[in-house]
């Protein structure tokens, strides 16, 4: 890597710990030269038409976004500008990452200096993914996957619980957990997100 090359950043997140967090970090690191924020797609975007930033650090579960929607736009405004998806809830295959858009996927539980380093590689051009062993747990256990293939396939509740051998408050409890970890309101939606990061073919 270039030592001289100083990189203009771009963080998304809308958890403010976390935001302010990623500022410090990537503001504290010799090689970069401007550190934007963000918390909304929108924001995002009109930072990245008119600075048109390196690299964008973006969170792939944003409060009623997605962050891998919001990669793809922010490719097509600044095909310049390379993304690095970042969250804390379970992993994203590599494969779905590369579909948005994304030069890399790196979970929150990493250490500091490695979310760093994931930052700097991806805005010199390289790409960052985990190792399989190394990936976070999955976002989904087996059971609730069980469930999402089923929603997806247009299953109601009763027919899920005719299948798996299950009550229908179970199966009504394993949707409300689907719907928490894929942040997402409604069956389409959950589907649709589960599309997004690969958990569905």
């Amino acid at each position: 890597m270039s030592a001289e090359r100083r990189l203009s950043v771009l963080v998304v997140d809308d958890h403010e710990v976390v935001h302010w967090g990623f500022r410090v970090l990537l503001g504290e690191q010799a090689w970069v030269e401007r550190c934007l924020a963000a918390r909304t797609g929108a924001e995002a975007l009109e930072l990245v038409r008119s600075f048109e930033p390196d690299v964008a650090l973006v969170d792939l579960f944003l409060a009623g976004e997605s962050g891998a929607e919001l990669c793809e736009s922010i490719r097509k405004a600044s095909p310049s500008t390379r993304v690095l998806l970042i969250s804390g809830a379970g992993r994203m295959s590599p494969a779905a990452a590369r579909a948005a858009g994304a030069s890399g996927f790196v979970s929150k539980d990493a250490g500091a200096a490695e979310v760093a380093m994931a930052v700097r590689r991806v805005g010199m051009g390289m790409t960052t993914f985990a190792p399989k062993a190394d990936q976070p747990s999955p976002l989904l256990s087996e059971r609730e996957r069980e469930v999402l293939e089923l929603i997806a396939a247009g299953s109601t509740n009763r027919e899920i619980a005719e299948r798996l051998y299950l009550s229908p408050h179970t199966v009504k409890e394993h949707t409300s957990a689907l719907y928490r970890k894929l942040n997402s309101r409604n069956r389409a939606e959950a589907v649709q997100r589960a599309q997004r990061i690969g958990l569905l073919e």
